[in-house]
């Protein structure tokens, strides 16, 4: 504990607290706790014996840490969060282990949210204040309400919008969107009396001969498909009924984008984590993809695409 500040007013028996930690009036921490660097303890927090603080974490006051929560590095919990270890509590009635909540890297809880145990809050997401989280957060989402559903992503970039118009029709070409070399494409269209026909001829215009496609469809609103990331597969996607949202992360940069006409498509090179969301109830997303189905050219795991991503040299 050298090198860390302990207000004199706070109890804090746990020997393992980091270098420049600050832990304030009327916090109590558990002997068994353990607390990295750099990390600020505000007033009136408890921490229990089984519960591992990574380094720079903020935990401000009224926030109660009990046995089965582990924080990772740069989170932030807001004040009041309340995080519970037991689903099915009785008094005088200890279950045999505690539900493992686990919070990672550079996540944030809001204000007077509650995390129910078990779950997984994923690496940079956003906890609404006052949400009640029932089950795992995706990494970059944020989730708000009772129960906490997914409105958003935390993204680097807007949507780039489409092509620049020609005559009063959108021109067709592509937008690179400066995530790895993800692209959104806007298809040719051809309209008459007859209706409306949208074209695009892979490589010529589209990046790929596909191998395989698939439709997903009759997706909950609240729902989310997709990520992951592939090692070799490449995807284009059109939705050619109703809309969806989008987002692209090559493990740097993120870019989330709105597919809502069968005139608009996203070019999803390898090695970039792809999450759709936001269907609308009427949505048809169709994907072309270039290799037929593998299951072990998938990456599930976002900390595991980011490890790979972070080894990988930058293009110049």
């Amino acid at each position: 504990m050298n090198d860390a500040y302990i207000h004199p007013r706070a109890l804090c028996e746990s020997a393992t607290v980091g270098a420049g930690t600050r832990v304030w009036a009327f916090a109590h921490v558990l002997p068994g706790a353990r607390i990295g660097r750099e990390c600020n303890i505000c007033d009136g927090v408890f921490v229990e014996n089984d519960v591992v603080l990574g380094d720079r974490v903020t935990v401000k006051c009224g926030v109660q840490l009990w046995d089965g929560i582990t924080v990772e590095d740069d989170v932030f919990i807001g004040p009041n969060a309340t995080f519970t270890n037991d689903r099915f509590p009785r008094s005088k009635v200890y279950p045999a282990s505690f539900d493992r909540t686990v919070v990672r890297a550079g996540a944030s809880i809001g204000a007077n949210s509650t995390i129910l145990p078990g779950v997984e809050i994923g690496t940079g997401a956003m906890v609404g204040a006052g949400a009640v989280v029932t089950r795992s957060v995706p990494p970059n989402a944020i989730v708000v309400g009772n129960p906490a559903r997914i409105t958003g992503y935390v993204a680097d970039k807007e949507d780039p919008g489409v092509p620049p118009r020609v005559d009063g029709a959108r021109s067709p070409g592509s937008v690179g969107l400066g995530v790895g070399s993800a692209s959104m494409h806007e298809l040719r269209v051809a309209k008459d009396l007859r209706g409306e026909l949208s074209v695009g001829e892979f490589e010529r215009e589209l990046p790929f001969t596909p191998a395989r496609y698939f439709l997903v469809f009759n997706v909950p609103s609240r729902e989310v498909r997709g990520e992951h990331a592939h090692k070799r597969c490449e995807q284009f996607l059109i939705c050619v009924h109703g809309s969806c949202g989008v987002l692209l992360d090559d493990g740097r940069n993120r870019r989330e984008i709105t597919l809502d006409r069968p005139s608009r498509g996203v070019h999803m090179p390898a090695m970039i984590w792809g999450t759709q969301y936001r269907y609308s109830p009427d949505a048809v997303l169709l994907v072309f993809a270039s290799h037929h189905y593998d299951p072990d050219d998938y990456i599930r795991s976002y900390d595991e695409f980011l490890k790979i991503v972070s080894s990988t040299p930058v293009p110049v």
